[in-house]
């Protein structure tokens, strides 16, 4: 998280199991989208990973981690 107010977004990459295709690639960023402090969602499927831009210490893990499980995937 960035500490020195210059408001740059904070980037959060978290490795998730369980997408496989461009309905899991949406629906992972559909949900982690709707939480607020997100500014941009985007699942890379080759690596597992989504990454995120948010406003630095609106958004948790924890909250990241529901949203994600909800949709059926895991946190890994």
């Amino acid at each position: 998280m960035c500490n020195c107010g210059c408001n740059q977004p904070e980037k959060i990459v978290i490795k998730v199991d369980g997408m496989t295709c461009g309905h899991c690639k949406s629906a992972v960023e559909r949900a982690v989208k709707g939480l607020e402090g997100i500014q941009t969602a985007t699942v890379d499927l080759e690596a597992k990973t989504l990454t995120v831009e948010a406003v630095p210490g609106r958004v948790t893990l924890d909250a990241l981690r529901e949203v994600i499980e909800e949709e059926g995937y895991t946190v890994i």
